[in-house]
């Protein structure tokens, strides 16, 4: 366990309070890590979602601002002072809606790409420029989704944002690898917290198609989540960029069948 200590280290996690990103935060925070976690909750919300999760408060700060808006993310990452620059930044806030393909709203199309890819983008862009400006290493980790490569039905704009967060996470690899600057990405599956949790709960077809799209046999716990920002957060990684870990269950193994539409 000793290789996947995160003590010393400063990690931004933006959309921290979420079902997921709760797991998230308390994983790293448990392993040494000292935890930024970014969403728009209330400071209040905020500390109950910790308390509520056993994290560790010692290990973590909360930094409330809606990174959707550039002066919001570019007053975020220019509030650490020198010696508080993360040097991980964890792009994970996202968020997604169930809608037949032609009934999705525009203005949900527009709202869902403006923080699954834009804002992903814009902490990105801005934390780069600090670690350029500083000639600091550091490593940007984007939260994709298994479904970046397999559409998944009644969520078509959420797996478009998914791919295209893959290839903007290459870019910046390509881009900022001989500047000491990683980038990688993590694809989770059908997770047990959140949306899927409910919709597998609540509709038959859902849990009938979930079921059978994953060959374990059973949804994804968040720990497998958290673990792996774990490992790509430690040192046991610092040869990785442009890398995705795809972690599913086996989800991207073969393509829905038209029966399951």
């Amino acid at each position: 366990m000793s290789h996947l200590q995160l003590d010393g280290k400063r990690i931004l996690l933006t959309g921290g309070c979420g079902a997921l990103g709760q797991y998230i935060v308390k994983t790293l925070s448990d392993h040494g890590a000292h935890v930024l976690v970014n969403d728009i909750v209330t400071d209040d919300k905020a500390q109950q979602g910790f308390e509520a999760h056993n994290v560790n408060l010692d290990n973590v700060d909360y930094y409330r601002a809606d990174i959707t808006q550039e002066n919001a993310v570019d007053e975020l990452i220019t509030s650490f002072s020198d010696d508080d620059v993360p040097d991980t930044v964890c792009c994970h806030a996202g968020m997604s809606l169930a809608t037949p393909i032609e009934e999705y709203p525009v203005t949900q199309f527009d709202a869902l790409f403006n923080l699954n890819l834009r804002a992903a983008f814009l902490v990105a862009r801005a934390v780069t420029k600090r670690w350029l400006a500083r000639n600091q290493k550091g490593h940007l980790i984007f939260t994709s989704s298994w479904v970046q490569d397999v559409p998944w039905p009644h969520i078509t704009p959420y797996n478009a944002s998914k791919a295209a967060l893959k290839t903007l996470m290459r870019g910046f690899a390509r881009e900022l690898a001989p500047k000491g600057i990683r980038a990688n990405a993590i694809a989770p599956g059908i997770v047990n917290v959140g949306m899927a949790k409910k919709q597998y709960e609540t509709e038959p077809d859902y849990r009938k198609r979930a079921n059978k799209a994953v060959p374990l046999g059973y949804l994804q716990p968040p720990e497998s989540v958290a673990n792996t920002f774990l490992f790509l957060c430690s040192d046991m990684a610092n040869y990785m960029t442009g890398s995705v870990l795809l972690v599913d269950g086996g989800a991207s193994l073969y393509p829905l069948d038209e029966d399951d539409l």
